[in-house]
């Protein structure tokens, strides 16, 4: 189904412009993750990333189809250890000589694998884990990082642990005020003293969009960077935007910890465009325009005015993330699960009204469908059916505001019933529900609402094969009202 990106971006009178970039802004790149019932073949996806002009890429593990994709590109790669790992690697040294061996010596030399970090874990010390990896985290970071030194890799790249800022906060509500949070100050403490010992990065997820998501009270503006937001007055500094002040808390707490210059890599940031009624096309374009204007001027935040290494999240859509921390999780991708863009965004910071390149040589399967059977549905016996197929299949796009939010009961049915039929690939067997439904050729889209059809993906191992669900904790409030997330 090619072609689809003009029903798929707002472009108004905008005549939609092919991405051809001279000069894309420095220091960003984006986070290629796979909890997708079809993931896109890496192949797929790297010709994305080239023909975008990316060349940063952070993953969540190192899947050897992903790594070997990767080799001879150039590209600079985060590779990331999932959270299930640490135990393991904190316990035995040896555990993690294996683990530099198979995951990244092996994909060095010519023509290798870039490798410039190594992330380990993703985000263990939310509040959600309840210190499940508070006690194996640093200790797998330290032999992580001496496996690589030991394998002669550290002058190449460095370690690192992606942490979620709610590891921060203020006692007044303002940056200067910026301490890490008290259950797990001393852990971060001995951390940031190993990273400032060993010149390694922190690395921080930050996410304007949750404190609109978390705080009904929050002042929509303050997420964006253009300014109009009320600003904020601390220690000399004005911060009009949740981002950088943020960003300026951390900065207080590294100083705390006593450590004033170390490297900071926003690991995580994007805006969602479905499942919540700040979650648009429209409002995810706003923030990435801003954004990339702000990365392309090179003026980092109050306390920090430096060019900001950072990496949008996400590259594609993902249907099988949990939802636990809301419907939205499946939707922060700048393109949709089959490679197709969702909005315009300039990757220049230029602000040109131009969309990013879609995926190119995309394999689908049948134009066909699911839907209700009009004849044999009894809709007062059909919630279990309905229940069942939103269970197992990604009904995200039909809650709150989204965009098929609007569809009528009959409808809903429908597209609970195909979203399930696609993806478990079409089979025949998961378009019954006990008679109610049937497989049509004709396209069963409402409106604005599409009904997919999923792609041919390379191979089931591939799946959802690499990280504990991400989830999102609300941090604290700047003002009493700007969430630190």
């Amino acid at each position: 189904m090619p072609g689809r990106a003009a029903m798929l971006v707002s472009v108004g009178t905008v005549i939609m412009t092919t991405l051809t970039l001279a000069s894309l802004v420095r220091g960003f790149g984006v986070n290629w993750g796979n909890i997708a019932s079809h993931p896109l073949n890496p192949d797929i996806v790297v010709r994305m990333l080239k023909d975008n002009k990316i060349n940063k890429v952070k993953l969540f593990d190192a899947h050897s189809w992903t790594m070997n994709t990767l080799a001879g590109t150039g590209m600079e790669v985060m590779v990331g250890i999932p959270n299930n790992l640490l135990e393991s690697l904190a316990k035995d040294y040896e555990n993690a000589k294996d683990w530099v061996k198979e995951n990244v010596t092996a994909y060095m030399g010519k023509n290798g694998v870039n490798i410039k970090y190594v992330a380990v874990g993703n985000e263990p010390f939310l509040s959600a884990y309840n210190g499940s990896f508070l006690e194996t985290t640093f200790p797998a970071l330290k032999n992580i990082h001496k496996a690589l030194k030991e394998a002669g890799h550290t002058d190449k790249m460095k370690a690192t642990i992606p942490q979620n800022a709610e590891v921060y906060q203020s006692s007044n509500d303002k940056p200067s005020e910026g301490d890490f949070r008290s259950d797990v100050k001393k852990t971060m403490v001995d951390i940031v003293n190993f990273f400032h010992d060993n010149d390694l990065p922190f690395t921080v997820n930050i996410y304007p969009f949750l404190s609109l998501y978390l705080n009904e009270h929050f002042p929509v503006e303050f997420a964006f960077f253009d300014g109009k937001g009320e600003s904020i007055p601390d220690n000399g500094k004005n911060y009009d935007n949740v981002f950088d002040a943020n960003y300026d808390t951390l900065v207080y707490s590294l100083k705390k910890a006593g450590v004033k210059d170390m490297k900071i890599i926003i690991g995580e940031i994007g805006w969602p465009t479905d499942g919540h009624k700040y979650a648009t096309p429209k409002l995810a374009e706003k923030f990435y325009a801003g954004l990339m204007k702000r990365l392309a001027k090179e003026e980092g935040t109050p306390l920090r005015p430096e060019r900001l290494e950072v990496y949008l999240f996400g590259f594609l859509d993902e249907d099988m993330k949990s939802i636990m921390p809301g419907p939205f999780e499946r939707h922060w991708g700048i393109f949709r699960y089959d490679g197709t863009p969702k909005f315009m965004l300039d990757f220049t910071g230029q602000g040109r009204k131009i969309v990013p390149v879609a995926a190119k040589g995309v394999k689908y399967l049948d134009k066909q469908w699911c839907i209700v059977n009009k004849d044999t549905i009894n809709l007062d016996k059909v919630a279990p059916d309905l229940e069942y197929a939103c269970y197992h299949g990604d009904c995200t796009a039909m809650k709150g505001d989204s965009r098929c939010s609007k569809l009528d009961r009959i409808q809903n049915i429908s597209y609970a019933f195909n979203m399930y039929y696609q993806i478990q690939g079409q089979d025949v067997r998961a378009c019954d529900f006990k008679g109610t439904a049937r497989i049509t050729k004709d396209n069963a889209t409402v409106g604005s609402c599409l009904f997919p059809i999923q792609i041919v993906s390379g191979s089931d191992d591939f799946r959802i094969s690499f990280v504990l669900g991400r989830f999102v904790v609300v941090g604290l409030v700047l003002l009493g009202f700007v969430t630190i997330i």
